[in-house]
């Protein structure tokens, strides 16, 4: 079965400058701006933004 093009895979990419990175979907109907969780950098040892990378 082909994948939708409605839930594309993104980058998250940490805003701490670490260069860690997490890949997850998101629905493009509902989130059409770039994506930005809060979500657990180890380098850092903190709970930092990570932005949607293109």
């Amino acid at each position: 079965m082909a994948r939708s093009k409605a839930r594309p895979v993104v980058t998250l990419r940490s805003t701490a400058g670490t260069g860690i990175t997490y890949v997850t979907r998101k629905n493009r109907a509902n989130d059409p701006d770039r994506l930005v969780l809060r979500k657990y950098d180890p380098v850092a040892a903190a709970h930092v933004e990570f932005r949607e990378t293109r």
